[in-house]
């Protein structure tokens, strides 16, 4: 999210200037990539880039193409075929082993759904989102349709020009009750259409009891990664704006008060770093009422069974699926020991958690580091398709 946003702030930087812009997507990736479909690059027409398609590699022939792309006002799909031996010769040297289809797309500024406003109309609201990108793999010369469809829960978003409506809202919808973008391709006597549906997730939300010192590099961190930050405590000696990032939240309220002033989904991540034991195991006992995915607590393991023990006194008996949701000590075993240390230490914890992924050393990784099934490309019929 972080990425679609420095490029909506670009893109209105340029819009100001009278600049003409491009838009730059990978939309599909077989093999190995520096970048995964979804990543996206914005092009002014005085070579201006905000965002990334791969390590550094592809951009400046993109660059290029998207300046005859603008020019033309016409989209364009590149292929980069980094599995042929020769890609050296075209200047790349990728040192990837895939080929990467990119779409290139011009910006209209008069049309009010050109995928610009669609990546605005996501950054806007909190929610999970579906974003549809049409292109023809087997015709590059003929018309790319580019982005075409937003889909939200109570809510669509279509260019007037589109293809495949009805198919393509259908299948969209599916893919907004899922946790996984899909490619599919669709063909008919006239036509064969590639859709690239991508399942567009809210930014992390990342909710820290606690202002105290150990907890500034830990919003830095989350800061540089783009999720959201908010920073509570009941010290207002210590809860000040200024101490934090001009982005992250910052409230003085007892724990009774936080949960009434937080919204909850499935992408809110907690943290207790008050260093206050009575705070946290009032903090734990509310959170573990509530459908948190994950509460991350700083201390030894014997803090956690202590509060544990004492939650059971009370008559408060956690379930499995409760204790599941509690990492204490919080935060991946990669040694650290200073505060720097031990914020890098956390959010790879929640970065792995988001990805569903161990945290272990890639070079022990046996298969390959994104799943081969994230590539497969649908085959449909149309003419069988209700």
């Amino acid at each position: 999210m972080k990425e679609i946003k420095d490029i909506i702030q670009s893109f209105d930087e340029a819009k100001k200037q009278g600049k003409r812009t491009a838009l730059a997507t990978v939309v599909h990736v077989d093999g190995s990539s520096y970048r995964r479909p979804g990543a996206r690059m914005l092009i002014t027409e005085e070579g201006y880039l905000t965002g990334a398609i791969s390590g550094g590699c592809l951009e400046g022939d993109a660059l290029r193409k998207a300046l005859l792309v603008m020019s033309q006002q016409r989209s364009m799909l590149v292929t980069y075929d980094t599995m042929d031996d020769d890609d050296a010769k075209m200047g790349l040297g990728l040192g990837c082993n895939g080929i990467i289809q990119v779409l290139i797309e011009p910006i209209d500024i008069h049309d009010p759904n050109n995928p610009i406003e669609l990546l605005k109309l996501i950054a806007a609201k909190r929610q999970k989102a579906v974003l549809i990108t049409l292109f023809s793999l087997e015709n590059k010369k003929a018309p790319q349709p580019g982005t075409c469809l937003l889909l939200r829960e109570g809510e669509r978003i279509e260019r007037n020009d589109i293809i495949l409506k009805d198919i393509l809202i259908q299948d969209g919808m599916q893919i907004l009750g899922s946790k996984q973008s899909i490619f599919r391709a669709y063909h008919s006597e006239n036509q064969h259409l590639t859709a690239f549906i991508e399942l567009v997730e809210p930014t992390v939300s990342l909710v820290i009891m606690g202002a105290g010192n150990d907890v500034i590099p830990v919003v830095e961190m989350a800061d540089i990664l783009g999720w959201e930050t908010t920073v509570i405590d009941g010290r207002a000696n210590y809860a000040k704006q200024e101490r934090f990032t001009p982005s992250c939240q910052v409230l003085v309220a007892k724990p009774e008060n936080v949960i009434s002033q937080i919204v909850i989904d499935e992408r809110t991540f907690f943290l207790l770093m008050t260093h206050n034991y009575n705070y946290d195991i009032a903090m734990l006992h509310q959170l573990t009422q509530k459908n948190v995915t994950y509460i991350g607590m700083l201390g030894p393991k014997k803090k956690l069974v202590r509060m544990l023990g004492e939650l059971e006194e009370q008559g408060i008996q956690l379930t499995e699926a409760q204790r599941s949701r509690i990492h204490s000590p919080v935060g991946l075993d990669i040694g650290a020991e200073t505060p720097e240390e031990i914020a890098l230490s956390i959010i790879s914890e929640i970065k792995a958690i988001l990805s569903g992924k161990q945290g272990l050393f890639l070079t022990k990784n046996q298969g390959t580091i994104h799943a081969r099934s994230e590539s497969i490309i649908e085959q449909v019929n149309i003419s069988d398709k209700k």
